[in-house]
């Protein structure tokens, strides 16, 4: 059953027409009926309240208005992060890409927070120290 948070896909005669977010879901006074508040995924976003039963909610079959309506909940694509072991979520030692290679001129410190360099400093060390031939 979908709940508060879920994202479902909604079927309006068994094509997808729209995501929404569960909002809410409260006992209507009908026995076994649910007031289902849910945030439209769409521009201009839209709160909805639909009067389902809870097979509804599961995902069987509806008619509103005349038409079949149907409502699945959206699971992630892929594996879940949690059920990772940490040997699968570390990365391998395989060295990086060569897009991904740090271009020659830049060093680990200069993207690590290394040390400040004054020129100030620089500048009177040259004076002090000048190398030979330069002039």
């Amino acid at each position: 059953m979908a709940t508060i948070n879920d994202v479902v896909l909604i079927y309006l005669e068994d094509k997808p027409v729209s995501f929404a977010r569960v909002e809410s879901i409260l006992p209507d006074h009908k026995k076994d009926w649910y007031q289902i508040k849910l945030l439209m995924l769409q521009i201009p976003l839209q709160v909805v309240t639909w009067i389902l039963k809870d097979a509804y909610i599961n995902g069987d079959d509806f008619f509103m208005n005349g038409k079949k309506m149907r409502m699945d909940v959206v699971e992630c694509p892929g594996p879940e992060l949690e059920s990772l072991s940490p040997e699968q979520t570390e990365q391998k030692d395989e060295p990086p890409a060569e897009s991904e290679q740090k271009p020659d001129n830049t060093s680990d410190t200069q993207e690590t927070g290394g040390n400040i360099i004054s020129f100030a400093a620089l500048r009177n060390n040259k004076k002090e120290d000048p190398e030979p031939g330069i002039g």
